[in-house]
């Protein structure tokens, strides 16, 4: 399911997290995105799948919030979310996220990073 808003990839992003299906995360992105994750930058499908299936491994749960939304008139968007992460451990940040457009109206991620510095 495409998000049609830029606030609704949040909330696709936190289902498909929560479900474990790295095929569903992946189908948020760009083929050519970027995810920052541990200091490394995962670039594609391929970068992006390899990512996410080694964290979907600790069966951890999402809840992600939307902080702001700033959208501009050509297409693009920035988001800010705030994120917990738990059990096992618990774990909360901030993301930073640039979504597009695409010709059907979806969006999808262009950048994801989930840990901006405060």
């Amino acid at each position: 399911m495409p998000a049609f808003t830029p606030q609704e990839i949040h909330f696709l992003f936190e289902r498909a997290f929560n479900s474990g299906n790295v095929e569903d995360l992946v189908a948020l992105y760009e083929p050519g995105a970027v995810l920052v994750s541990g200091g490394e930058l995962f670039t594609g499908y391929e970068g992006i799948r390899n990512a996410y299936t080694a964290f979907l491994a600790s069966g951890a749960r999402m809840k992600l919030d939307t902080r702001a939304v700033i959208e501009s008139g050509e297409g693009l968007a920035v988001l800010y979310g705030a994120w917990s992460l738990g059990p096992p451990s618990s774990t909360q940040g901030l993301s930073t996220e640039v979504v597009r457009r695409q010709p059907d109206g979806s969006w999808m991620f262009v950048i994801d990073n989930p840990h901006t510095p405060l």
